[in-house]
């Protein structure tokens, strides 16, 4: 997510060097943090010394082979953005195997739960800010590939801001000064680890790409990057 700011810094300076670590960084998501099924880990830990990898976990996730919602939506988004700025086949690839994963666990109004291992029924929370960050991720993508598959697109962005904003928005500022309700920072915090932290609250960047999939949706919009 954050590989625009390098791609920008090429640009600006001249320099390829920050091109060069975004391309580097992204391969070795590609090669380490996307397993077989299309899931993400969340972290994933290299051997410092011989930079080969060891192994692939979570911080905030419900378990290391768990699918943590929130790092799923950021592997979306993140690689729409990466093929922005470099339109490689595998990244266009990746962004379709990750959402196929991600929608197949989805409960019926497009919101998931905080790890995608959850299902209804199972009294956990949801994680609105998933759902927005992946709603900003296909309509990125929404600009840059071919007709049939940038209407699809956004077509998914428009249910799932449409479920946001009819059953998760806030309506009352006696309620809370946030944007969108029920999204989840930590429920597996190694501070607590009964509650989390931010369990089913308004979050600072599930507001954000909140308003930023709505502001897409509304008028043209460019990243600043």
């Amino acid at each position: 997510m954050n590989l625009p700011l390098l791609y920008w810094a090429s640009r600006e300076t001249g320099d390829p060097k920050y091109r060069d670590i975004a391309l580097i960084h992204a391969r070795t998501t590609l090669a380490n943090s996307v397993r077989p099924d299309n899931s993400t880990y969340h972290t994933f830990y290299m051997d410092p010394v011989t930079g080969a990898p060891v192994r692939g976990a979570t911080k905030q996730g419900y378990k290391d082979d768990s699918f943590w919602a929130r790092g799923q939506a950021w592997g979306i988004a993140g690689m729409a953005l990466s093929y922005r700025y470099e339109p490689i086949e595998e990244y266009r690839n990746t962004f379709d195997r990750l959402l196929d994963f991600y929608l197949k666990k989805l409960p019926s109004d497009l919101v998931p739960y905080w790890d995608l291992v959850f299902t209804d029924g199972d009294g956990e929370p949801r994680d609105s800010s998933s759902a927005a960050i992946v709603a900003c991720g296909l309509l990125e993508m929404a600009e840059l590939v071919e007709s049939d598959a940038a209407a699809r697109y956004r077509e998914l962005a428009r249910r799932m801001m449409k479920s946001l904003v009819e059953h998760y928005a806030v309506k009352d500022p006696a309620i809370s000064n946030g944007l969108v309700l029920h999204g989840t920072y930590s429920k597996k915090s190694p501070y607590n680890t009964c509650r989390g932290e931010g369990v089913d609250e308004c979050v600072s960047w599930g507001d954000y790409y909140y308003m930023e999939a709505l502001t897409r949706l509304s008028r043209n919009w460019s990243s600043y990057w």
